[in-house]
């Protein structure tokens, strides 16, 4: 069933932090085959973390986008995330959890098109006009080991800004963190002739408690699509959900952000003694009744685990 522009710009705008512009995003709807693009660099399993730009690339494909996801090996070496052999093995991996996943997406390796010379062209435009410091800046979030970042780690958000346009991106996507290198390709539009609308999401808080974005690479902060049933559980039922707290809640946002726009009921299981089972229509409801304490954390992580556990185990088979 074909949308309406207000439909359409309802969903897009579901769960979104900032859309820079909203008037830009409006004539990019006017086109007949809009282009959205997302990349990952394929250093190690899908996380949470990466399921909130994916169910956002969900979204903008039911609004009638064209989806691009970018997997950045060369991305991920000059960000020091892994070597050639390594990188190469996840880019398999992350074909099957996309594939796992269900999403219609154009899938593009960053080696395929990151060496051609129109492409370092535009990279080096970028940089004449690029200061050292805004650029390091653009990488605070992004770079391993920011504090003695490498030359390579400042040619990276520079490429990013040039992938827009050799993606023919007419939305580039992407978590708060990604906002300053976004903003580098907006105010320099015309250095390559392009420009396009930023999309931004939020980040999920570290499952350890407020003071840090989810990251796999911490224990007990995030889940990855290759946890065990097990292990979904034992780092859930360890997170941090305080009572009736629903500011830097983690198991609120994943709620939100990840399972309710795949789901239209969230089913609560309790015993009659504790109000008996609960099901939710909309994240709105649930906050509201968590805010009032009438669910208790326990249960908001018995049911955040089941819900998790059905979008992860289809993805784990296809993990080699």
């Amino acid at each position: 069933m074909k949308l309406s522009a207000e439909d359409r710009i309802k969903i897009i705008k579901r769960n979104t932090e900032e859309i820079i512009t909203e008037e830009d995003l409006v004539n990019v709807l006017k086109k007949k085959n809009p282009r959205v693009y997302c990349g990952y660099e394929p250093n190690g399993p899908m996380h949470l973390g990466h399921f909130v730009t994916i169910t956002k690339l969900m979204d903008l494909e039911k609004a009638g986008f064209t989806v691009v996801v970018l997997l950045a090996d060369i991305h991920a070496i000059l960000n020091r995330k892994g070597g050639e052999e390594d990188i190469k093995n996840e880019v398999k991996n992350w074909r099957n959890t996309l594939e796992a996943i269900g999403i219609k997406a154009e899938v593009v390796l960053g080696s395929d098109f990151q060496f051609k010379k129109e492409f370092q062209l535009d990279v080096m435009r970028l940089a004449q006009n690029s200061t050292i410091n805004r650029g390091l800046r653009s990488m605070q979030e992004i770079a391993r080991d920011v504090e003695n970042a490498t030359i390579s780690q400042l040619w990276y958000p520079l490429m990013q800004v040039a992938d827009i346009k050799h993606l023919k991106a007419d939305v580039a996507l992407g978590g708060l963190e990604q906002r300053k290198v976004h903003m580098i390709g907006k105010d320099m539009s015309k250095t390559i002739g392009y420009d396009f609308v930023a999309l931004h999401t939020p980040l999920i808080t570290s499952l350890k408690g407020p003071g840090q974005k989810m990251s796999k690479s911490i224990p007990g902060s995030g889940i990855s699509v290759t946890d065990s049933y097990e292990e979904i559980k034992k780092t859930i039922n360890g997170a941090y959900c305080p009572e009736k707290e629903i500011k830097d809640n983690p198991l609120l946002q994943i709620a939100r952000l990840i399972i309710f726009p795949r789901i239209k009921n969230l089913d609560i299981k309790r015993p009659s003694k504790f109000g008996g089972n609960l099901s939710i229509e909309n994240y709105e409801d649930l906050e509201s009744i968590y805010s009032k304490g009438n669910l208790h954390p326990m249960d908001l992580k018995s049911c955040v685990i089941e819900e998790l556990e059905k979008i992860i185990a289809p993805i784990r088979k296809k993990y080699k």
